[in-house]
């Protein structure tokens, strides 16, 4: 397995961190397991930071010209899906997905790697934007990254931040305008690159009829619908299919719950009113919900109480009238007879005393009779043989560099989960940036992951996993005391 490469300064370690997050979800799809995801990862990351340095050195020795490239994460993911095909080609396929190996030998893939000119309108379209451009088009897009850090991460003005990335998807949208121009079509499809054109620019636009039937039935013209219709959502969708090939769709739900997991443990760049907004009135409504269900109750609770309301004499209440439960009625003599099922169904009754209480005076001529006790214990066995079975963890050491590492954590469960909580502590100070495929929560040295709403359930003798980046400073050890739902573990 190929060692990672090193980065040259703080920033490219800062670039590596969000590359490998990127890199390690979608090798994770491709695979069929964590440790085969891990190694695909290893090696694709490996050999896509080697083609990147490659080029901007070929960069520098031309002049400040450049051929046409993706920007870093999209490069790195095309490594990723490149290396899986090797694998496939070296009698490797079995650790890969096997829908991914499926499309590792159709047409498909051919696209992808195929004459330019055959190749998805995105991918061109992307290839042929600056790359500060396309980098900020994919971060926002398909990465979903806040989008005022994106801007400012490029110098530009955070304010700014949408007519920024307006102009951007304009400029992709006329980049693959002029792809789809150049792509070899039938003459069906170049008597309908006027009107497509027309129809995608205006939101309003309804498609003709015969327009809609052709982009039913011509893949390279839907593809091409999809990257020039900037309105409707779909960009993210094109983009993703279109540049990654295989399971870009659920590559882009992946990145929209990293996204949500990652705003939601409180680290957003920046505040977004119009969603504070929206959860204010959220609350408000519910806080009026709330509050009319509690009337009801009361009013419910009310007229029951009616109801119940004794409406004989004294004599009725005392004697326990039939159809009237009382609460005072039992208490003066049931506890004998309540604890007589279980005196009688003891194989030793030689003390029948009336001593059903569980004081110790009852028991002192018959302590080796256990069975009182022993019937309460019976019922907590089960529990304790449940408790006798404790959970297996694996902490993996991903990858370290100077002031961070990437680590993953997988753990056994004996017993099926609804829900997960693995909660561990740091000794040397390590504190979480990221987590993907759980939410995470620091407190000092205590780190908590709970689960995604997508994998809460575990079954017996199953196994969850999550993996994280975080910073270090001298020492890295790995962390102690690692437990899940509170039940410490065993492993490394």
């Amino acid at each position: 397995m190929p060692d990672l490469p090193t980065p040259k300064d703080a920033a490219e370690a800062a670039l590596f961190s969000e590359c490998w997050d990127a890199v390690l979800s979608y090798a994770d799809l491709c695979t069929s397991g964590s440790t085969a995801a891990n190694q695909l990862a290893r090696e694709a990351f490996a050999l896509g930071i080697r083609e990147a340095r490659a080029a901007e050195d070929g960069t520098a020795r031309n002049a400040g010209r450049r051929s046409s490239r993706l920007p870093r994460i999209p490069m790195l993911l095309t490594a990723v899906r490149n290396t899986a095909a090797a694998w496939e080609a070296e009698g490797q396929g079995h650790k890969l997905d096997p829908d991914l190996r499926l499309w590792l030998n159709s047409d498909k893939a051919w696209r992808y790697t195929g004459p330019p000119l055959s190749r998805p309108i995105a991918l061109r379209g992307l290839r042929d934007m600056g790359e500060a451009d396309a980098t900020l088009l994919w971060l926002a897009e398909v990465e979903a990254l806040p989008l005022r850090s994106v801007v400012r991460r490029q110098g530009l003005d955070p304010d700014a931040s949408v007519e920024e990335l307006n102009q951007v998807r304009g400029l992709f949208r006329d980049r693959c305008h002029r792809n789809h121009l150049d792509t070899p079509m039938s003459a069906e499809c170049r008597s309908y690159v006027r009107l497509l054109d027309a129809v995608t620019r205006s939101p309003g636009a309804e498609t003709p009829d015969d327009l809609s039937r052709h982009l039913a039935t011509c893949v390279e013209c839907a593809e091409a619908a999809a990257c020039l219709r900037l309105h409707g959502g779909g960009l993210p969708a094109a983009l993703a299919g279109g540049v990654i090939g295989w399971g870009g769709l659920a590559y882009l739900e992946r990145r929209r719950r990293a996204a949500e997991v990652r705003l939601g443990a409180g680290r957003p760049d920046a505040p977004d009113p119009q969603g504070e907004a929206e959860r204010a009135a959220a609350g408000k409504a519910r806080l009026r919900r709330n509050g009319l269900l509690l009337a009801a109750v009361l009013v419910s609770g009310a007229a029951l109480a009616v109801s119940l309301m004794p409406f004989g004499g004294d004599g009725d209440m005392e004697t326990g009238a039939q159809g009237v439960p009382t609460d005072t009625t039992p208490v003066a003599g049931s506890a004998r007879p309540s604890t007589a099922p279980a005196t009688s169904a003891a194989p030793s009754s030689a003390s029948p005393a009336p001593s059903g209480s569980a004081s110790p005076s009852a028991t002192d001529d018959e302590k080796p009779d256990p069975e009182p006790q022993g019937t309460t214990s019976s019922t907590a066995g089960p529990g304790e043989s449940q408790d006798a079975a404790v959970c297996e963890v694996h902490y993996d050491l991903v990858n370290q560099w100077p002031d961070g590492f990437q680590a993953t954590v997988t753990v056994t469960s004996p017993t099926a989960l609804d829900s997960w909580r693995v909660a561990w502590s740091f000794e040397d100070g390590q504190r979480v940036d990221q987590m993907w495929d759980a939410s995470v929560a620091q407190n000092g040295s205590r780190v908590t992951a709970t689960a995604a709403d997508y994998n809460r359930s575990v079954p017996a003798n199953g196994t969850l996993s999550f993996g994280f980046l975080a910073s270090w400073q001298d020492t890295n050890t790995a962390p102690s005391g690692i437990t899940l739902n509170g039940q410490e573990c065993t492993g490394s």
